[in-house]
């Protein structure tokens, strides 16, 4: 069984289309969500071991590790190195939290339509309701989906970019 990249995409095309506009939405905040996830990783990969060691040997050229000026070095130092560790972890949590704000608006939307069916057709046409319904469901599993895979990812890079700051700062002795 060979992959079919033109069927794939009639499919997601399909599945987009049953679910409204707003599931192209959360298709767009999860493509960005999962871009930043896999860029804080190429980040602590690449990067990181860089910019550890560059702190690490600027501190090793400061002289005189006790006075107030090398305190402030060392602080400036780990702030900086925090701040690599945790650009765009916000982002990625607004993103994990706008995926399923997405979906009720999705299900909003969709039960806008489903009741606008019953007052154009009655309600014992079943089959009119179905896709307001599709549009009512299908948004609200996506942006859950979005949500709960964002959510453990992002956790995960925060309480690595914790570690990796404390043991960045325990390497920066005060002798």
């Amino acid at each position: 069984m060979f992959f079919d990249p033109a069927g794939a995409l009639s499919e997601l095309r399909d599945f987009l289309d049953s679910g409204g506009n707003v599931l192209y939405a959360i298709m767009i905040a999860t493509f960005f969500l999962w871009a930043l996830i896999v860029e804080r990783f190429f980040y602590i990969v690449s990067t990181m071991p860089g910019a550890r060691r560059r702190g690490q040997e600027e501190w090793a050229r400061v002289t005189n590790h006790k006075s107030w000026g090398a305190h402030q070095i060392r602080a400036g130092l780990i702030s900086r190195y925090r701040q690599g560790l945790e650009s765009n972890l916000d982002t990625i949590a607004a993103l994990v939290a706008l995926a399923p704000l997405l979906g009720l608006l999705g299900t909003v939307t969709g039960m806008i339509e489903v009741f606008d069916t019953l007052s154009f057709l009655g309600s014992a046409n079943a089959r009119a309701m179905a896709a307001g319904v599709s549009k009512a469901t299908l948004p609200t599993m996506a942006g859950m989906t979005a949500a709960l895979s964002g959510l453990f990812f992002s956790e995960l890079l925060r309480r690595r970019a914790e570690r990796e700051v404390q043991t960045f700062a325990d390497s920066l002795e005060l002798r």
